[in-house]
């Protein structure tokens, strides 16, 4: 059965043209036919970067629910279903919520143009408004001065680590990059900044200076690493000696100081922040499957899924894959036609044993399979393509039984293989 939630989300697809069209002039027209719930939100903590925005932010919402807060939480993409991108007060949006909001935004537009993250946008903070919370997680959806997120004057900043990526939107030079993020810090408002490369980080500051706001930066004003298995945190205010994030990759690691810094500022206590390593989940981040279909149907193998599509986020796949027991590995990759295919599949090249490309399924936007198998041979790894997901990972069982297999490229191929399943 259709929900009505995926018929208005429909018709919200026609009311622009384009998928991605930066402005904030459509944001503001629809929220002032709202009534302004942005002005009416818990505080809101509001995130930017090129990679770990959502790992940071699910750290940040563990510690936070720890100390028994209560959290509204807006993220994107989504994977399996639209209501993960919406989580209310704690819980996963309800069908019967979203359909109301979706339908009064929609109402409130007029069939005026507006993209369909910007509508979707302006849902969540409606029904954020209007139901009691004590702070608010907003990740920015893409760059940050022209997010539709960034319509807020947030209680803290957080800036993960920023690397090249959709460059046809953002600049093709690092600081311009870094400049695009820069823009949700506000004037007088505390900034957590994760871990930086000096041309990003100068930028940063620079703007932050500017407008008076609070810097707390990775390697200035606080530190982390690992210690012995465990992770090691410390400030101006001490050291904490917590286990390391449930999160699998050292990647996580940094990420993790990002989101103790932004607890310590909020007043969070040590339990919080042994809980934001513990309690974390946040999927198709370096995800071992463990049960479903696809699982009971390629045992003995193994399957793992990670969404990074970037060449930072596939060096951070290979750390990973460095770290875990030797076991054939074997990749299985759908990738958007926008990415930078070859740079994310040059670090991997010596941990993948060979490559099934796929088109992701229902994605107007995929790479074809063929661009992307090309792209792996010219990173070096012994590509190919396969029809679907389930004929790749059939041919690699039927070879080596017993294999680590990966399954990457994209944030939607990640939602597919979930719904797959199921």
């Amino acid at each position: 059965m259709t929900q009505s939630s995926d018929l208005i989300l429909e018709r919200m697809m026609a009311l622009h043209p384009k998928i991605i069209d930066l402005t904030l002039d459509r944001m503001w027209r629809l929220l002032g036919a709202l009534g302004n719930p942005q002005d009416n939100l818990p505080p809101v903590i509001h995130i930017a970067g090129t990679n770990g925005k959502g790992s940071t932010l699910a750290m940040i919402r563990a510690g936070l629910e720890a100390q028994g807060k209560t959290v509204h939480a807006y993220t994107s993409p989504h994977l399996a279903r639209f209501h993960e991108r919406i989580r209310l007060a704690g819980a996963l949006i309800s069908e019967e919520a979203l359909t109301e909001a979706l339908d009064r935004c929609y109402a409130a537009n007029d069939g005026e143009e507006i993209t369909y993250f910007e509508i979707t946008t302006c849902a969540a903070l409606l029904v954020f408004s209007e139901t009691p919370a004590d702070y608010t997680l907003l990740e920015v959806g893409l760059g940050g001065r022209l997010d539709a997120t960034n319509v807020i004057t947030p209680a803290l900043s957080v800036i993960t680590p920023i690397a090249l990526d959709h460059q046809q939107y953002l600049g093709d030079t690092l600081p311009e990059i870094a400049a695009e993020k820069a823009g949700i810090i506000k004037r007088d408002v505390p900034c957590i900044v994760g871990p930086q490369q000096d041309a990003a980080l100068e930028v940063i500051e620079d703007t932050a200076a500017r407008l008076g706001a609070p810097l707390l930066a990775h390697g200035q004003h606080f530190h982390v690493t690992q210690e012995h298995g465990r992770l090691v945190y410390q400030d101006e205010t001490g050291l904490l000696d917590l286990p390391r994030p449930a999160l699998p990759g050292r990647h996580q690691v940094q990420n993790a100081g990002t989101a103790l810094a932004a607890l310590r500022q909020l007043g969070a206590d040590d339990a919080a922040a042994e809980a934001a390593m513990t309690d974390v989940t946040w999927p198709a981040r370096m995800q071992r499957l463990t049960e479903g279909p696809l699982v009971e149907r390629t045992l003995p193998a193994e399957i793992w899924l990670d969404g990074g599509h970037n060449p930072a986020a596939g060096a951070a796949i290979a750390a990973t894959l460095a770290t875990l027991p030797e076991r054939p590995t074997h990749l299985i990759c759908g990738m958007l036609n926008t990415k930078d295919v070859t740079g994310f599949m040059e670090p991997l090249a010596p941990y993948a044993a060979s490559l099934y490309a796929v088109s992701i399924p229902d994605e107007p936007n995929t790479l074809p399979a063929e661009d992307t198998a090309q792209a792996a041979q010219a990173a070096g790894i012994d590509a190919r393509t396969a029809d679907s997901l389930q004929d790749a990972l059939n041919a690699i069982t039927a070879k080596t039984p017993n294999a680590r297999i990966l399954i990457c490229g994209s944030l939607y191929f990640a939602g597919h293989v979930l719904r797959e399943n199921r």
